[in-house]
């Protein structure tokens, strides 16, 4: 499970995106060929078709806390409702197996997700890879695989890695021995370009609704979707920054106790700001996944952030999320 103070202190995009930040070129003034060069990429790299995403979960079988009285596997069944009503595509689910020892609710929530859901791998217990050795890594990655044998469809390819914490090593040769592994055991990297810790969310409105508070829960939608709608358009305008067009996005989102109170509302913004929803190998048949920044990271982070890092691109400008008052809301 994600630890919510160790990304907030890492991975805070407060940190990474100060407000007073500006856009910047690199190199200077562009030269006559460079710029038609980049008149070629916006021509014909993606401008005008459809833009498509995939929606994938973190941390099956539960996020966050639960409400009193709701079990994991109600949530994982209300979940899987609203995908099939909405007829999203199928949705990776990445599993700790960890939370199942010893809880059964937390293993019929895992049955019910994975008899409709594709599933993958996201390590046996969370393991951050920037505070571990590659070879530690690699292990966690085979303990979780019985589970993934286990409940998976058949013919099912559940060889799709989402790192934890999103981060692919503080070293590059840490992130190529991993990316080594990878490659012999035929697993995939599950980027992701979206993401605005939606998990923030998951615990504070468990919270709210044990309390049955209908105005604190409101709010709670309200800032969700005003920070979703900031940071698709962010993914966006990144995406264009690293590679001069758009591109076929993965969004990140994880499966807890809000997942299908604000779901219904989250495919509705994704529809009005013009996304397609496809699957995830549809999303990563775009070129630009075949890339890989190779570089080690601190703090980790989206695809697109590791290659602004890595290219030092200046980040544009991008709302603070609501730390404290999730935090505290409810309490």
């Amino acid at each position: 499970m994600r630890s919510d103070s160790r990304v907030m202190k890492s991975r805070s995009m407060k940190s990474k995106f100060p407000p007073s930040r500006k856009m910047r070129e690199k190199g200077g003034a562009p030269s006559r060929l460079g710029s038609l060069f980049f008149l070629f990429l916006l021509l014909f790299c993606g401008v005008g078709a459809a833009q498509k995403v995939a929606i994938t979960f973190d941390d099956l079988p539960l996020n966050g806390d639960l409400p009193a009285g709701v079990t994991r596997a109600e949530i994982t069944r209300d979940t899987l409702a609203v995908l099939k009503k909405r007829h999203v595509p199928a949705a990776y689910g990445f599993v700790n197996a960890r939370k199942l020892e010893g809880n059964p609710d937390a293993a019929e929530a895992l049955k019910l997700w994975a008899a409709a859901e594709p599933v993958g791998n996201h390590t046996y217990a969370h393991m951050d890879l920037n505070e571990n050795p590659a070879e530690a890594f690699e292990r966690e990655i085979e303990q979780n695989e019985p589970a993934l044998e286990l409940v998976a469809a058949k013919d099912a390819n559940w060889h799709w890695l989402r790192y934890p914490f999103l981060r692919e090593g503080d070293t590059v040769e840490k992130r190529r021995a991993v990316r080594a592994y990878l490659q012999t055991h035929q697993y995939r990297v599950a980027q992701v370009t979206l993401d605005w810790e939606d998990y923030l969310w998951k615990s504070a409105y468990a919270r709210c609704e044990g309390k049955k508070d209908a105005a604190s829960i409101a709010r709670l939608r309200s800032s969700y979707l005003d920070i979703a709608s900031r940071y698709l358009d962010l993914g966006r305008e990144m995406a264009k920054l690293v590679y001069g067009h758009d591109i076929n996005h993965v969004l990140l989102l994880h499966l807890g106790a809000f997942s299908s109170t604000i779901l219904p509302d989250a495919l509705d913004l994704l529809e009005k700001k013009g996304f397609t929803l496809v699957t995830l190998e549809e999303a990563e048949s775009d070129p630009v996944y075949e890339g890989d920044p190779d570089a080690g990271s601190k703090y980790g982070g989206t695809l697109l952030e590791e290659w602004m890092d890595m290219r030092k691109i200046a980040y544009p400008p991008v709302a603070k999320k609501h730390y404290k008052e999730l935090a505290e809301i409810c309490k």
